[in-house]
């Protein structure tokens, strides 16, 4: 799937970003942030963090895509760098459930544009997320191709606002048991996941020989 020749596939697409710019990751961090905000102030922040996640995965693609142009950077060295981003988070993710417990949760900016900001900015628009786009983007030829991509986006970011609107009640009773283990099963495989995309990138790359 992660070959950049078959990245272009729909399925693929969905699956690369919901792993890398979908609802799992947000859910437990957000509910954390706004522990201490009413439903109404919730709900401003969810739509707030919503709109300034589209526009910025939308820009952050467009302009990616034409830097990686200009800058002549290959395809393969950006996916080798958000490879090892993706390794680096999905460690962090595997290693957090041997920590001796939770910090306390941080306070959020009084203002509901900067705490959505704060939430926004890496929480549900990663840079590893950004990477794959990027990719995506790279790899799109036509314009059909580049729609179905941001509607594939949209799409996600989508279930990105319903994970924020309802983080509290899905953080509740067996709920919150099947995030935790799925929390936990993810972490391994996004660190097998990054571990694949080095690997190709690196075979791309020339600095590994296929067999």
């Amino acid at each position: 799937m992660l070959e950049t020749n078959s990245l272009l596939g729909l399925s693929g697409i969905f699956t690369l970003l919901f792993v890398m710019l979908g609802p799992l990751k947000i859910i437990g961090p957000f509910a954390r942030l706004t522990h201490e905000v009413d439903e109404k102030g919730v709900r401003g922040i969810a739509l707030r963090t919503f709109g300034i996640a589209l526009v910025a995965v939308v820009l952050g693609a467009l302009i990616g895509k034409l830097l990686l142009r200009n800058w002549a950077i290959p395809v393969p060295a950006l996916l080798l760098a958000g490879g090892l981003i993706f390794f680096v988070i999905g460690m962090r993710m595997v290693l957090a459930q041997y920590q001796p417990g939770h910090a306390s949760p941080e306070a959020l900016p009084a203002s509901p544009a900067a705490a959505a900001m704060r939430i926004t900015f890496p929480t549900v628009v990663t840079p590893y997320g950004i990477a794959a786009l990027i990719v995506l983007m790279a790899n799109s030829h036509s314009i059909e191709r580049t729609l179905t991509i941001f509607a594939l986006l949209g799409g996600v970011m989508l279930l990105n606002l319903l994970a924020m609107l309802y983080a509290r009640r899905m953080l509740g009773g067996v709920v919150a048991m099947v995030l935790e283990i799925l929390g936990a099963v993810l972490g391994v495989l996004q660190v097998a996941l990054a571990v694949s995309i080095i690997f190709v990138a690196l075979r791309e790359l020339g600095a590994l020989h296929a067999r």
